[in-house]
């Protein structure tokens, strides 16, 4: 009986002795790390406990009482948001500063292309031009007005612009006579048979890319600002359910209610975890990466064959051109008009050859020093280059969260410490695998369970707007604006024939694009007002009314141009007696 005593005293000895022992453990290190933290420690324990009373940790001995599980799990929610903060803060910041130096540099050369235009054409035309400085003015109102993100057509634009400036050049190249509005209208409709201008304005709009590289410009701006946005409001939506607050709950604070305040959890057990929690998130993959791609491809563009910044520099070279193309071909222009629109009435004040800008000076244009610079003190080529470096990291940025979480040092064990990590119970290897990227993939995930069945709702919405913005920006990678896409080809603005035939080719200046069909009204118009019309509406494909200069009404003839038809002319004073064909 002495000897089965014994034998009975030792095995009890053997097992209670572990429990004795950590019964007696001190919580000395959980309090501190609980204190450190900012709680009172007034209801941890100074030795373990039993963790019968645990919701979330392994139910062993345990320093962490009901109140400071509680605690403890609404931190690691609060630790888990600021990981998401703290690793988006660089798409944040990039999307932020990055918008805000190229819409400055955008409006800044806009500016400066305007500056650059009055100063010449002060120079060159004197009175002339600021007596007109309207026509060019409002101009550069529509094109920021473009920019800016208003329901605006730029090919509309253009030739309202061209239409205008007919009408002011037509009567300065003709001071002998007085012309009526209705006069000028007819001037302004038949733009495109009379091609006052040359070929002035196709190349301004198709070699010079002019229209695609406001439109490219735009878009890269307004997709700069939809990132800001939207990874402002991913962080604002993202919150942790109760599954996934019991995971971050069991990976970081457990140990510490363990009385292992400074064991992390596995690298497996964190990267699962996070997979969990982020399953949503992850689903935003497929469709960020076509954004950032479309970025980064309107950006090249912007550099290469749509470059803004060669596009601003040339409109008020190529409008000055176009204006000297006119002056020097007034007679047989003035002519055509005469045969078309009938015989205009006598100024009674003829002015001066020198009003009429007979004794324009030559047309000078900048050298490269004299070139201001932006207030930004760059350049496009830097700027994009600059944000094509930013861009590149962004790519699959919400599949790799969780292991970019992870690989934090704070956050979790090293790969290679398999052995020496939190596995979810103790000290030890994790043995189960790592789930895949996804919501589909977390239906086996051992430590968040996630309802695969519902995604999120908010989660679905930024995906739908990915989609509408990248499908914008990949419309202004071929020039195409898709507010005003349509299905025929772009009209000629006063070109003297579309463009429609022409190839587009990516390299600048290499001509041969073909421009962007544009609708007149957008299909999907923008918050922003509609453009005001113009003084007269040019609406209609006849036009029959009398000019009010006591011409004679129009024949049965076509209303359309047929220069065989014209009576040959010996001089500009000689005054036409036949019907007009235009009216």
């Amino acid at each position: 009986n002495t000897i089965w005593k014994i034998v009975y005293f030792v095995i009890m000895l053997f097992v209670l002795l572990p429990l004795l022992i950590a019964a007696g453990r001190s919580c000395a290190d959980t309090r501190q790390v609980y204190s450190e933290k900012g709680y009172s420690t007034s209801t941890a324990p100074v030795t373990q406990i039993s963790g019968e009373h645990l919701r979330l940790c392994p139910q062993d001995y345990t320093c962490c009482s009901s109140q400071m599980e509680e605690t403890l799990s609404l931190q690691s929610e609060r630790d888990f948001l600021k990981a998401i903060e703290d690793n988006s803060q660089f798409l944040l910041t990039t999307f932020t500063q990055r918008h805000r130096r190229f819409d400055e540099f955008f409006r800044e050369l806009i500016d400066l292309s305007e500056k650059s235009m009055n100063q010449m054409f002060t120079k060159t035309y004197g009175r002339l031009f600021t007596q007109n400085t309207h026509v060019f003015q409002e101009l550069f109102v529509e094109l920021r007005r473009y920019y800016s993100g208003g329901s605006v057509s730029l090919t509309e634009v253009f030739s309202d612009f061209w239409s205008g400036l007919v009408e002011r050049v037509f009567s300065l190249v003709n001071p002998q006579y007085q012309f009526s509005d209705d006069y000028l209208e007819c001037v302004s409709k038949h733009t495109e048979q009379l091609q006052p201008f040359g070929d002035v304005p196709r190349k301004l709009r198709v070699h010079f890319q002019v229209s695609r590289a406001f439109i490219a410009a735009r878009a890269l701006s307004q997709g700069l600002a939809f990132g800001r946005d939207m990874v402002n409001t991913a962080k604002k939506q993202l919150t942790a359910d109760s599954e996934c607050v019991r995971g971050l709950m069991r990976q970081w604070y457990c140990p510490l209610c363990r009385g292992l305040p400074f064991l992390r959890p596995c690298h497996s057990l964190c990267l699962n975890v996070m997979k969990g929690c982020l399953a949503n998130q992850a689903e935003l993959d497929t469709e960020w990466n076509n954004f950032i791609d479309a970025l980064y491809v309107v950006s090249e563009k912007l550099e290469g064959p749509f470059n803004f910044e060669l596009a601003a520099d040339s409109i008020s070279v190529k409008v000055s051109e176009a204006i000297m193309h006119m002056q020097e071909n007034s007679v047989s222009i003035s002519r055509k008009v005469f045969q078309g629109c009938g015989n205009p009435s006598p100024a009674r004040n003829k002015r001066s050859p020198s009003e009429s800008g007979g004794n324009r000076k030559p047309f000078r244009t900048y050298t490269p020093e004299e070139k201001p610079t932006t207030a930004a003190g760059t350049n496009l080529d830097r700027l994009v280059t600059e944000l094509k470096e930013r861009l590149r990291p962004m790519r699959s940025f919400w599949v790799s969260l969780p292991h970019t979480i992870c690989n934090d040092e704070r956050m979790a064990a090293d790969v290679t410490n398999e052995d020496r990590c939190w596995n979810g119970q103790t000290r030890g290897r994790y043995l189960p695998d790592v789930t895949g990227n996804g919501l589909a993939s977390q239906i086996n995930n051992p430590e968040v369970e996630v309802d695969i069945a519902r995604p999120d709702v908010k989660v679905k919405q930024l995906i739908v707007d990915l989609k509408v913005v990248t499908n914008k920006l990949k419309h202004a990678e071929r020039g195409q604006d898709i507010n005003f896409i349509d299905t025929e080809s772009e009209e000629g603005s006063g070109s003297g024939g579309g463009d429609h035939d022409e190839r587009y080719s990516d390299d600048w200046p290499g001509y041969g694009p073909q421009s962007p069909p544009y609708s007149k009204t957008p299909r999907n118009p923008i918050s922003n007002p509609a453009k005001p019309p113009r003084g007269r509406e040019r609406n209609g494909s006849k036009w029959s009314r009398n000019n009010g200069q006591g011409g004679v009404k129009a024949s049965a003839t076509s209303p359309h141009l047929h220069t065989s038809s014209l009576v040959p002319l010996l001089s500009l004073q000689f005054v036409i007696t036949v019907s007009p064909l235009w009216r």
